[in-house]
């Protein structure tokens, strides 16, 4: 995760949805049989560009995705939304996971396959052309697709940096 633009966010009096995105199972085989452990990748948002993912690892599935859900709620992260679209093209990569997100037209809606589709929605975005390029692992994927929103840059924030009011900026002085 690129740490340059980053926006840590408290879970304070914030309404989170949490979505699990792939839960995983591992056989340990002993002299009594097989032992089996679960892992839950989950991603938790506000649908109004707070979101953040974590991974629980347990005996049970529940208790691997409440895990999950905790981890999730201590890595919240502030990503811009402008008018339910991303603001402008980003690729984002994690690993062997290659994501690009584009805007997208109102009315259009998310397309994007299901472990990037979980962060678009959780974020709150409504209308995004997305496409998966690489690995498909969920873990990858979901990493990749935070990179990409953690580098975009709306307009309010590049004016902010920059030191110049948007009036200015629209209005040719």
């Amino acid at each position: 995760m690129s740490t340059a633009n980053v926006k840590r966010v408290k879970t304070t009096d914030i309404e989170l949805k949490e979505r699990v995105v792939a839960i995983n199972r591992v056989a340990k085989v002993t002299k009594g049989g097989r032992t089996f452990s679960f892992s839950a990748l989950v991603v938790v948002g506000d649908s109004n560009g707070v979101i953040g993912y974590g991974l629980g690892k347990a005996n049970e599935v529940t208790d691997a995705i409440n895990k999950g859900i905790d981890d999730a709620k201590k890595n919240l992260v502030k990503v811009p939304v402008l008018k339910g679209t991303v603001p402008h093209d980003q690729m984002g990569k994690y690993g062997g996971g290659r994501v690009y997100l584009k805007p997208a037209a109102h009315g259009t809606g998310v397309i994007a396959g299901g472990a990037m589709r979980a962060v678009l929605e959780s974020a709150g975005v409504t209308d995004v052309l997305a496409k998966s390029k690489g690995s498909s692992n969920p873990h990858n994927v979901v990493k990749a697709t935070f990179d990409a929103l953690l580098n975009m840059r709306d307009a309010y924030t590049i004016a902010q940096q920059r030191g110049i009011s948007l009036k200015k900026v629209f209005n040719g002085e």
